[in-house]
């Protein structure tokens, strides 16, 4: 392990896709630690934080309800307040709604079945912190896996979004009701970002679509991290 900046893979109890997205940071040339949700603090060298897939807490009262509550998410709260970025992946996702780092809500999907595919979204904006490398329209395929990930927020909400930049990925097709077929959204200050979707299983082009490279490179360019892979 080097000894520069490192980004702040948090686990909480149910998360299982924590190690693959320790995994692809390390393949992008990151340097991971593993941070548990009890802590009270990230380490010094934090640059970024992703939360990642799983079902925290078991998915009991709403994906994301109890882990809101976790001792660590003050921290990554503070973190984010202070302009570094954080990174919510599918449940990581859902926690950040439910902890009001972004906005809008996961429901169910509207096929109420659990989905687990390839599915390609586009680009949508380019103005957060993770969109250096990024092209408006661009389209990336990358996997979903998720029975919460119908995006909803009302018609007020969406505009303003969409006004401000807010809306960083959209499904190419309906994938799951989502309103506006949103998969991905960043918060007011573009410092924190969103999706469904799971760009740690879309790094190696042995095991499939190269799709999440743009989206974890953009993460690691947000934290002043060099790409080395």
């Amino acid at each position: 392990m080097s000894e520069g900046p490192k980004i702040a893979v948090v686990t909480f109890p149910g998360s299982n896709d924590d190690g693959d997205a320790a995994l692809a940071l390390e393949l992008l040339g990151a340097d991971p630690v593993r941070v548990w949700h009890a802590e009270t603090a990230l380490p010094e060298d934090t640059a970024g934080v992703v939360l990642p897939g799983g079902f925290s807490y078991g998915d009991y009262l709403r994906c994301g309800a109890i882990a809101r509550f976790a001792r660590v998410m003050e921290s990554v709260g503070s973190f984010a307040a202070s302009g570094r970025p954080v990174l919510g992946i599918c449940n990581g996702f859902q926690i950040l709604c439910e902890a009001g780092l972004l906005p809008g809500v996961l429901r169910q999907n509207r096929q109420e079945q659990f989905l687990c595919a390839d599915v390609t979204v586009t680009v949508g904006s380019t103005s957060s912190a993770f969109a250096s490398g990024w092209e408006v329209g661009q389209e990336l395929v990358i996997p979903i896996k998720h029975g919460e990930g119908n995006w909803y927020g009302d018609d007020e909400l969406v505009a303003a979004l969409e006004s401000r930049g807010q809306i960083a990925f959209r499904y190419t097709d309906d994938v799951n009701g989502a309103v506006g077929r949103v998969a991905g959204i960043t918060n007011e200050a573009g410092n924190v970002l969103g999706l469904m979707p799971h760009p740690e299983h879309a790094v190696d082009p042995l095991l499939g679509p190269t799709g999440g490279v743009a989206v974890l490179e953009g993460l690691l360019s947000a934290a002043g991290i060099p790409v080395t892979h």
